[in-house]
């Protein structure tokens, strides 16, 4: 028998759906993508411009990268859970994680907005 104290983690059902719906979402706008570049092939950067210029493109792309970041967050969450035990060690990592996941989420709203 496994004892597992959780100690602030969510195992489950919760983090497995997270996952799921995290890449469905990654798995839906990487076929758009594709689907997109197929159908209207992007050679110069004035076409890149113009693809992500449009509000739905820009919004979508927004909701990849937020999924992109919350499918790594519970990932490594559970990682460091089951395999770093040292609480301060874990408590570092984690702290590390989300600020480094922050930081690409505002790098990515900066590109997605900051060049309209």
């Amino acid at each position: 028998m496994v004892n597992r104290v959780p100690s602030g983690a969510r195992y489950g059902i919760k983090d497995w759906l997270i996952q799921r719906l995290c890449a469905v979402v990654m798995i839906v706008y990487t076929l758009f993508v594709a689907g997109y570049l197929l159908l209207h092939p992007v050679g110069q950067y004035a076409g890149w411009q113009a693809m992500f210029h449009s509000l739905p493109v820009r919004l979508f792309t927004l909701l990849f990268v937020l999924s992109l970041l919350l499918h790594a967050w519970v990932g490594m969450r559970d990682i460091f859970m089951d395999y770093v035990h040292p609480t301060l060690v874990r408590l570092g990592l984690h702290t590390l994680v989300i600020l480094a996941l922050a930081a690409y989420g505002a790098w990515a709203v900066q590109i997605l907005w900051g060049a309209a």
